[in-house]
């Protein structure tokens, strides 16, 4: 029997912080970190000095890692931790910032997850990507995630009877989400007529289906409710947390995730369940992780996903809110910072402090996370459940 865990009471969320993501750019990772630090400060009224802890998510700060970027910075730090989890990095810095507030080991902790990107870093960032991927992916000519995931969203579809369309609609409300948030990268609304026609990347993926990379941060500080009503800060709850490391090594191929080992620990420590959950933000490379973590988080059965999209509302106003800032696919995926949207824009909402479109009376967010893929899975799952503070 798995011991109950302690629950993050007293422990808060708050000061959510993106830097404004661009295609490209010639500054560097430590830049992007170091302005969502600043920003950061600014936000909360705080001095740099009072930032006493740090959890940083990065793969183009090499060859530091967060040893070299706090000498960057300009800080001297008690707790640092470098979580080099990808897209579940977000909720896995979450939970080690909560548990080292809780203990004492820090007073107040930044999270921030950046990345730049040079005309040529995500090649050179695949190409040393693991050494799964160096021994037993490239040498049979297969290279980067899309070859991956329209391998796991091929399997699926013909497993469970999915539908592009089904697909589509996610990423068409996603999009709609998007068109008010001032750094999405895509600005243009898209039809569903648009989607199915793109132009294929690797079948059955197409041009909709890929994230597109780009250079941006997303950060947000921890700290005690008391800290923050101290200095004024609109907060959100830490109500449960989750994380998993490869989940069911036996599947041949992937069609589910940690989050389905987890999920009644998940939904018991939270004292609430998939109903009460007003909107949720998902890891969204490509839209097949999506319809996992749909499923195995509980809100339809294995490989009901699609006709779960197809029979709600997606965007801010429905009745399922989703990827309410248009999520990686439509906002683009600033690298390691994929990993911590979904957490920034969940605090926004539940603090009112919304950049689009607000989801009305909002209680309860739900963030998942995913990463780290080796061609036929993916190692690393996360999730969150917040609660606004009068909740």
């Amino acid at each position: 029997m798995v011991k109950k865990r302690q629950d993050y009471k007293g422990v808060v969320v708050c000061a959510p912080v993106t830097i404004p993501y661009s295609r490209y750019s010639i500054k560097s990772a430590h830049w992007f970190c170091g302005k969502a630090l600043a920003e950061l400060i600014t936000s909360s009224g705080l001095s740099k000095s009072d930032v006493d802890g740090y959890c940083i998510s990065s793969f183009t700060l090499s060859p530091d890692t967060a040893v070299g970027l706090m000498q960057y910075l300009g800080v001297t730090p008690r707790w640092l931790d470098h979580i080099p989890m990808g897209g579940a990095s977000g909720a896995v810095a979450l939970r080690r910032a909560a548990r080292a507030i809780q203990c004492g080991d820090a007073e107040i902790i930044a999270c921030i997850g950046g990345d730049t990107n040079h005309v040529d870093t995500f090649r050179e960032t695949i190409a040393t990507f693991s050494q799964f991927a160096n021994d037993a992916v490239y040498p049979y000519g297969s290279g980067g995630p899309n070859s991956s995931f329209a391998f796991l969203t091929d399997y699926y579809m013909k497993q469970f009877g999915t539908k592009r369309e089904d697909f589509g609609k996610m990423c068409v409300d996603q999009r709609t989400n998007a068109l008010p948030i001032p750094f999405a990268m895509m600005k243009k609304p898209l039809t569903i007529e648009e989607y199915l026609n793109a132009r294929v990347i690797a079948e059955p993926l197409r041009l909709f289906d890929c994230v597109m990379p780009c250079a941006g941060a997303d950060a947000f500080l921890v700290m005690t409710e008391d800290k923050a009503k101290s200095l004024g800060l609109s907060y959100a709850k830490i109500l449960a947390t989750i994380e998993r490391h490869n989940a069911f090594p036996d599947d041949p191929v992937q069609i589910r995730g940690g989050w389905a080992v987890d999920i009644d620990d998940f939904y018991n420590q939270a004292g609430i369940g998939p109903k009460d959950i007003d909107l949720m933000q998902a890891y969204d490379d490509y839209p097949i992780i999506c319809f996992m973590q749909l499923e195995d988080l509980g809100f339809c059965d294995k490989g009901e996903a699609g006709r779960f999209v197809q029979s709600h509302d997606l965007t801010t106003g429905g009745d399922f809110p989703f990827n309410t800032s248009g999520g990686q696919l439509s906002t683009g995926q600033a690298g390691a910072a994929g990993g911590y949207i979904g957490i920034v824009e969940t605090i926004r909402q539940l603090t009112d402090q919304v950049i689009g479109n607000t989801v009305e009376n909002a209680q309860h967010g739900l963030v998942s996370c995913f990463g780290m893929i080796n061609y036929d899975r993916g190692i690393c799952t996360s999730a969150a459940i917040f609660g606004r503070s009068t909740a």
